[in-house]
């Protein structure tokens, strides 16, 4: 499983870094192949492994703000690994074609 998601803290004000942070400190030391950008973090694992690792975020943002909204995007596809980053090298293959 390939999930893309997002948890947002609400109420914080605009800043909201510190209360991310908590989010992606529980993500990396998750041990799962893990991505964070600007908007969205990207990890992969097996169903429960990742949903647990999405709770855990929850809980630490939770922490230190009274609410949050959650966006996720999965792409289950059993049998296929890695794809955090061999989704990305198709694409750069197709590109560095043209």
């Amino acid at each position: 499983m390939l999930a893309a998601f997002s948890i947002t803290p609400v109420g914080v004000g605009e800043g909201v870094g510190e209360q991310v942070a908590a989010a992606v400190r529980v993500i990396r030391d998750s041990g799962l192949p893990n991505r964070t950008a600007a908007s969205f973090t990207e990890i992969e694992g097996d169903w429960d492994e990742v949903m647990a690792v999405i709770k855990a975020a929850t809980d630490a943002v939770m922490a230190v703000s009274a609410r949050c909204s959650i966006i996720i995007k999965a792409d289950i596809r059993p049998g296929y690994n890695n794809t955090l980053t061999t989704k990305l090298e198709s694409v750069e293959r197709h590109l560095a074609q043209q």
